[in-house]
């Protein structure tokens, strides 16, 4: 068998990143197996191992992965205008009917934060990295308060499961809502 060439490795390497971070997003961690993620990735179990040395990697690999992708435009912004749009455009999204509905390609840590938190070990450590990396990107001016961005970030994680564990469509609406009215008071306050 030939040798994979290091872009045709890489390549594999996202298929599995993107595959095991649109899944545990979307199944959990524990429901979702190394089979899964490679069945998805379009790939054989056996070639896991070229690129992972346990699931546990793999985890810690997806979810940085899925952060990476959802803070990818805030973090791209150079200029104080720009970010804000950029902060604006994320909290809208994020509070949106699709991303309820969509948790698949949403927040990695509204989707899995519960997972990693309750592992107590690496996985736990990538999530609390991600909510200081996300609350600093969310966080309005660097300079003001440091807990403001942190604030938003709470709010926002709170939002979308509240609104993923309502009983209507009518009810999530109204949670987004108030969420969003939420998110506007604490941007006023730290003004």
């Amino acid at each position: 068998m030939p040798r994979m060439s290091k872009a045709e490795k890489q390549r594999s390497h996202s298929r599995i990143l993107d595959a095991a971070a649109l899944l545990f997003r979307e199944n959990g961690i524990g429901a979702t197996s190394v089979s899964d993620v490679m069945k998805t990735a379009g790939m054989t179990h056996g070639g896991f191992y070229r690129h992972f040395a346990s699931k546990e990697d793999l985890v810690e690999a997806a979810f940085s992965h899925a952060v990476d992708g959802v803070v990818a435009d805030m973090e791209r912004e150079s200029t104080v205008e720009g970010r804000k749009r950029s902060r604006q455009a994320y909290v809208s999204k994020y509070l949106s009917q699709e991303h309820v509905e969509d948790r698949s390609h949403g927040c990695p840590l509204a989707a899995m934060g519960a997972e990693l938190a309750r592992t107590g070990n690496a996985h736990a450590q990538a999530g609390a990295r991600a909510v200081a990396r996300m609350a600093a990107l969310l966080q309005n001016d660097p300079e003001g308060a440091p807990d403001q961005g942190l604030a938003e970030m709470a709010l926002l994680l709170g939002t979308i499961t509240l609104a993923r564990l309502a009983d209507t469509r009518d009810e999530a609406t109204q949670t987004l809502k108030t969420g969003q009215i939420a998110v506007r008071l604490l941007q006023d306050h730290w003004h």
